[in-house]
């Protein structure tokens, strides 16, 4: 079996929740496992009441980065929302929410959208990424 694609998503602007989206829905339609790691506030980002907000950018797209998004979605690209719940049906996609962030963040596994499977803590995810790459985001 190929090693996982893991990633540790950290930051929870929408251009970055978007980068890894991508990236997840690439490897799932390759039929290469993946392991999402959500940490800080990108699990912030995947909380049920705001998982659909807007969630802003890297301060590094200023503003001609925030009008090619906008145009991106006025064009009908599906949000990265969409786009991870895409990859999950394609199968081999895992979403787990750090089990310290959970905490940091006062939050409940019932806090979380469904598109998030578990909660987990650091050694797990290490557990489960075997000697697969892991990307930072």
């Amino acid at each position: 079996m190929e090693e996982p694609l893991n990633l540790v998503l950290f930051s929870g602007t929408d251009d970055k929740l978007n980068a890894a989206a991508v990236l997840t829905a690439g490897a799932a339609a390759l039929g290469r496992p993946v392991n999402v790691f959500l940490q800080y506030w990108a699990l912030e980002a995947f909380r049920s009441d705001r998982i659909e907000a807007d969630h802003g950018l890297a301060p590094e797209a200023g503003v001609a980065g925030r009008e090619a998004v906008d145009a991106l979605r006025a064009a009908g690209q599906a949000s990265w929302a969409e786009t991870l719940r895409q990859a999950k049906e394609l199968g081999g996609v895992d979403i787990e929410a750090c089990s310290l962030s959970m905490d940091l963040l006062h939050l409940e596994p019932g806090d979380l959208d469904p598109l998030v499977d578990g909660v987990e803590g650091v050694t797990a995810f290490y557990l489960a990424a075997g000697g697969g790459p892991v990307v930072f985001i």
